[in-house]
This record gives structure tokens, sequence and C-alpha cells, in this order.
């Protein structure tokens, strides 16, 4: 991973949030990415804070869209390791930060949120 590309993927995906737009957002990740998140026990009832492939997780984030009609995240920084990208924002909950493992095509199969 480098910077550009870390920055070409922040700022799509703080874009494709601040749009609304779900089919942009997932288009990032591959069909069984994992994420997990504590919101996700909260929002979904799920236990573990864990939802796997893009059919639970766009159930997830639909639930959220809805939930918050005037969300907008501010980018504040992208870090770079060797692959994956950390984004910290401002968002609905405050500070967050948010961790994406990318595979070799250069697709997210798996995030962490921390609020």
């Amino acid at each position: 991973m480098d910077i550009e590309k870390a920055t070409a993927f922040a700022d799509h995906w703080i874009e494709a949030w601040n749009n609304h737009d779900l089919d942009s957002i997932l288009s990032h990740y591959t069909d069984d990415f994992e994420m997990s998140s504590p919101v996700i026990v909260e929002s979904m009832g799920e236990l573990t804070g864990k939802l796997k492939g893009k059919t639970s997780v766009r159930e997830y984030w639909a639930k959220a869209l809805a939930r918050y009609p005037e969300l907008h995240f501010e980018k504040l920084h992208t870090l770079v390791g060797v692959d994956s990208v950390t984004i910290v924002y401002n968002g609905v909950r405050g500070l967050s930060a948010e961790v994406f493992y990318f595979d070799k095509l250069g697709k997210v199969h798996s995030a962490c949120a921390h609020y």
C-alpha cells in the first residue's frame, strides 16, 4: 500500500458515505468481507460485533444511513500500513477510526471500526 492509493481510497470512501451512496461504499469490498464494530452489537443484535458478507453489511449500513439522514464524515488523517489503511475521521459518534485490510486485488476483505 502506498500513500497515493491509500488517500484515493480514503477520499472515495468518505465521499461515498457523505453522499449516502451505499453501492459506491460497498464497491471497495470483497463479497465475503468481514466487518467488526461495537455498533453492530446494538444495531443488529449480533453479540460478536461482527458481520460477514456484503448482504449482512449492506443491511447494517442501510440502517445507519436511515438512522442518520444528515450523516457527514470529516476526514482527519489517512494512515498507511503494509496491506491496510486507517482512516481517522469525525463522524456521528465523534472521533472515529476504521482500519481496512486489503487483499491482493486491492479489495477490502475485512474492516474494524473504532469509536
